[in-house]
């Protein structure tokens, strides 16, 4: 690797972290200052706090990276353009081309960090940053689907409920169907559902199983209350909305299969987290290539005109992603061209002004 290779690499890299450190205490501050009043109202123990703000950090520095690195980029390729260093270079027979080299290799390595983190680290912090919000911020609120679930459990089983309450965990309007061939063999009914954690059995209140006959009549079984073991267990069948994004790589496309399986409605929402852990770094490349595109030219206004268009830029980056995200978790848009038109659209964008910035 060449001088000119090691003194654009380090300024990626530097100015990437910096940033990173100069807005994560900001961040913080900023969260801090309107959770204060629930955190002082609810008495959270501090050493909770301080939790809660580690994996806050890990939690949002892997949901904006993009972001940070992008205006990152642009802030020391301007200085380098404003300092006329990127003419000195061209000038000495370097190609456009070969002057981006070493920016592609500061995204491959912050990319790479990136993955992992998304894939292994931001998982744990995403499940003490969201559980910490319901448990102390959100009290009152449920994270769960509770309201006429209904899930195929197994390949021949499906139970449906109208009200689950997770914390108390107990269901109302219980019914399991049991299948054969699509065929129903039988069907259990019960007023109330109840899970008892000691020995992992339930409780049916107003039992009602009827066996389906075949040449004769069906056959009804009923009790007033029934203790039985089901093949399902309770949090599985009301998992938390942000239940996607505390999973690991393996853990979740685990849990996607099953879910598909059971015929979770919430499916979408899970493939949206699942696609952007691979979207978010591979978007890392393309804006690092706008971001040299657009502030490679020195500017009559300087270094400001680049920065106001680069956050331009990246606010319309986040817009699509948002829009694009929302539209697929809560519709039957397909999560994949949700998740990967951004970074598509503005690929289309990166290729037109890198052609124009060799120019």
């Amino acid at each position: 690797m060449k001088i000119l290779d090691w003194y654009i690499l380090k300024r990626y890299l530097g100015t990437f972290f910096t940033l990173l450190l100069l807005f994560i205490p900001i961040g913080i501050t900023v969260n801090l200052a309107e959770k204060i009043d629930k955190i002082l109202a609810n008495e959270v123990p501090f050493i909770e706090v301080a939790y809660y703000y580690v994996d806050f950090t890990i939690y949002f520095a892997n949901l904006l990276f993009p972001i940070f690195l992008f205006l990152s980029v642009i802030f020391f390729t301007s200085k380098l353009a404003n300092n006329t260093e990127i003419i000195a270079f061209l000038s000495s027979g370097v190609s456009f081309t070969r002057f981006l080299r070493p920016y592609l290799i500061g995204a491959t390595i912050i990319c790479f960090g990136a993955l992992i983190m998304g894939m292994y680290l931001a998982p744990s912090a995403s499940q003490g940053f969201n559980d910490f919000t319901y448990e102390y911020l959100k009290r009152g609120k449920g994270a769960a689907e509770t309201k006429d679930v209904f899930k195929q459990i197994n390949d021949d089983e499906f139970i449906f409920a109208t009200n689950f309450d997770p914390k108390n965990r107990t269901a109302s309007n219980f019914s399991l169907e049991h299948f054969k061939e699509n065929v129903l063999q039988f069907k259990i009914s019960a007023s109330r559902l109840s899970f008892n954690p000691k020995d992992s059995s339930y409780t049916l209140s107003n039992f009602e199983k009827r066996i389906v006959g075949v040449d004769s009549d069906d056959v009804l079984i009923q009790n007033r209350k029934l203790d039985t073991v089901l093949p399902f267990e309770f949090d599985e069948l009301t998992p938390v909305s942000y239940i996607a994004e505390t999973k690991n790589f393996t853990e979740l496309n685990e849990f996607i299969a099953q879910e598909k399986k059971r015929g979770s409605a919430n499916i979408n929402r899970y493939k949206v987290v699942a696609y952007k852990r691979w979207s978010l770094p591979v978007s890392a490349y393309i804006l690092t290539i706008i971001a040299v595109a657009v502030s490679a030219m020195k500017r009559r206004g300087g270094m400001g005109v680049n920065l106001a268009i680069g956050i331009a830029i990246a606010f319309v980056f986040v817009f699509f992603d948002k829009v694009f995200g929302t539209m697929a978790e809560k519709s039957t848009f397909s999560p994949l061209i949700a998740v990967w038109f951004p970074n598509v659209f503005f690929g289309v964008l990166a290729f037109f002004l890198l052609r124009k910035a060799k120019r």
